[in-house]
């Protein structure tokens, strides 16, 4: 069969009267591999993960999280929402896309969420790889040490409330007119050399779009998610069940490499697969033996 596939964008309704904005890209008969997106992203197409994921067999579902794109930002974001919530909204998009069993994959800020589904959506979530931060609520140390300045200041702010933030987000709010051209300047110190020559026209292209998207309906949906990685996330990670890998680069100024090294040790039965001399953005050239890992961990066989 081609791996030619369809791409559909839906709007899907929560049981709180929310409102996620989805992805589906084929093909439609593979098994269904859930993206958890980057903070500040939205829903997009990526031709990267999608092109190794259908040769791999697999559909790629994602959607923007509350406050991104087209998505209704939660009536707690500022206060009391928690990374497990998104579980809950993914669950309500793979029922109304009509997925049982599924595999999830969380980049960066999105990388709790895959974790998340693979402690609340046991036996449905068959394996799940996280390439993302650690919990500031558990962790050893400073969630900062080793990020770059850009970020430091970021969970600074986060750090000292909601109106520091909502200020320092007020100020950078114009990264989400980036265009590609302007993607390496944007992420300054965040994309190191390693990084900087990963960014192929595709990645540029895709993280333009993405970004864009965060910011349709303002900061909103990046305040929200900032505050969600800073608080208690809402789930025991030593007592998730469900296969787990940790892909990590060693040269990684925005989750830095320590945060992989807390969640190998911390996340009950992790892989880690943390490799020397990659980044943030580089570690995306090895999407295919990620997948590849992540099937396997979930005992999904390849399509014959």
């Amino acid at each position: 069969m081609s791996h030619k596939g369809t791409q559909m964008a839906v709007l899907v309704q929560t049981a709180d009267r929310r409102t996620l904005e989805v992805l589906d890209t084929g093909p439609a008969d593979a098994f269904p591999l859930v993206y958890h997106h980057g903070t500040p992203q939205g829903a997009v197409a990526f031709p990267t993960l999608e092109r190794a994921a259908a040769a791999q067999g697999l559909r790629v579902v994602s959607y923007s999280r509350p406050g991104y794109g087209a998505s209704t930002p939660r009536q707690d974001g500022a206060t009391t929402a928690q990374v497990a919530d998104d579980a809950a909204d993914t669950a309500t998009v793979l029922d109304h896309l009509g997925i049982g069993e599924f595999l999830t994959i969380g980049w960066s800020g999105g990388g709790p969420r895959a974790l998340a589904c693979a402690a609340l959506l046991p036996g449905r979530c068959l394996a799940a790889c996280c390439v993302g931060i650690a919990p500031a609520a558990e962790y050893d140390g400073d969630i900062r040490d080793g990020m770059a300045e850009e970020n430091i200041d970021e969970y600074t702010a986060v750090f000292a409330g909601v109106e520091a933030l909502e200020s320092f987000l007020d100020v950078r709010k114009g990264f989400f007119g980036v265009t590609p051209d302007q993607v390496a300047a944007g992420l300054g110190a965040l994309a190191p050399p390693v990084d900087r020559a990963a960014l192929t026209e595709e990645l540029t292209d895709y993280l333009a779009a993405s970004v864009n998207a965060a910011g349709r309906q303002g900061i909103v949906g990046w305040r929200d998610d900032d505050l969600t990685h800073t608080r208690p996330w809402g789930f025991d990670l030593r007592a998730i069940t469900t296969p787990v890998s940790i892909w990590q680069g060693s040269l990684d100024t925005m989750v830095p490499f320590a945060h992989a090294r807390w969640l190998a040790a911390n996340v009950a039965g992790a892989q880690a697969h943390l490799i020397d001399g990659e980044g943030h953005i580089s570690l995306m050239s090895r999407v295919s033996a990620i997948l590849d890992d992540l099937r396997s961990l979930g005992a999904v066989l390849p399509r014959g």
